[in-house]
């Protein structure tokens, strides 16, 4: 089979029925660049010009809290600071569940938190070599 064709860059969009409230928290408390502002979407720089994430207004209802019940999303921020982010967010005032703890049988560092529309977010270290680094 011949190798497929370049892939760039990468968008996750995550929906919301207040994208406003939603909005302000990634542009405020996460701080994320905005790069498009579409009116009813929004997308934000996540790694410098490769990963991109979308929030968009929508009215779906949600079954359940957990996105593993009816499906859904875990959007996972990787990086070193994983401290860092907690202490930041938590000055910010957000409101998160557990601090900052080993998981995946000690393959990763990692707390998670929601955003206003209730989408799981994740901060997250990989504690093992065979991650790829970035780049």
């Amino acid at each position: 089979m011949p190798p497929h064709p370049l892939l760039e860059q990468q968008v996750t969009f995550l929906y919301a029925r207040d994208a406003a409230a939603c909005w302000a928290f990634y542009e405020g408390l996460l701080q994320l660049r905005l790069v498009q502002d579409q009116g009813a979407v929004r997308i934000y720089e996540v790694a410098a010009g490769r990963a991109f994430l979308g929030i968009c207004t929508a009215a779906g209802p949600r079954a359940s809290d957990d996105p593993r019940v009816e499906g859904g999303v875990c959007f996972t921020f990787v990086t070193p600071e994983v401290d860092g982010w907690y202490d930041h967010l938590l000055a910010a005032g957000a409101t998160i569940a557990h601090p900052p703890r080993t998981g995946g049988g000690g393959r990763i560092y990692h707390f998670f938190l929601r955003d206003p529309a209730g989408n799981l977010l994740e901060f997250q270290r990989f504690e093992t070599a065979d991650w790829p680094a970035p780049g």
